[in-house]
């Protein structure tokens, strides 16, 4: 029995190099695809069992597919993909509940000091007119860009940013499984920073 679970570990960690590899060679969409099927769930229970917060648990797990992709160049056989992108996930869901740690004791501190914001503050935090307008602008131009995406990933991005639907609520509406709703919504993302980085 334990011959055959370390034959399959060996045989998966093969198949995941395979995919490493044909992404870096040349960019190839389905095994990005399938290594997001085989981790997202497994990623996402683990950053939900660290921050018991599923809004949070889905950032992290994008953050850290994200994280993975970028530095596949950095990945060796020597271990499985699984145990890498874990890794990953784990440090940047660390690193994350620091930061939130330390943002939330400075709020408990300034609170407790009797530390209000002033109006002066405030305003110099507010957007500058010519701000708002190049945000409108930014706006204005991402959804355009989002009417030209195939119909698949428009829905998301649509459901998603701009009514704000979980993907749990997506999923539902649109009659897929929440795992194809995450992958696409991770595509989509992709697919907009492309665009918008050569606008």
């Amino acid at each position: 029995m334990i011959n055959a679970g370390s034959n399959d570990s060996i045989s998966k960690t093969e198949r995941d190099f395979r995919l490493v590899k044909q992404i870096l060679e040349s960019g190839n969409r389905a095994a990005y695809s399938q290594l997001m099927d085989e981790y997202f769930e497994k990623v996402y229970t683990r950053m939900l069992k660290m921050t018991s917060l599923p809004g949070d648990a889905e950032d992290l797990t994008m953050e850290a597919f994200n994280k993975a992709f970028s530095k596949l160049d950095q990945y060796t056989p020597d271990f499985a993909f699984s145990t890498w992108l874990y890794r990953i996930a784990k440090n940047n869901c660390i690193d994350y509940l620091r930061r939130n740690k330390k943002d939330n004791d400075n709020m408990v501190n300034q609170q407790e000091a009797g530390v209000g914001i002033t109006a002066h503050e405030l305003a110099n935090q507010l957007p500058s007119p010519e701000q708002l307008m190049i945000n409108r602008q930014e706006t204005h131009l991402l959804r355009e860009i989002v009417e030209t995406l195939h119909p698949k990933y428009k829905d998301i991005i649509k459901l998603y940013y701009f009514r704000e639907l979980s993907c749990e609520e997506i999923a539902t509406q649109l009659d897929l499984p929440e795992g194809t709703v995450k992958v696409r919504l991770f595509r989509a993302r992709e697919l907009l920073y492309n665009i918008m980085s050569k606008s």
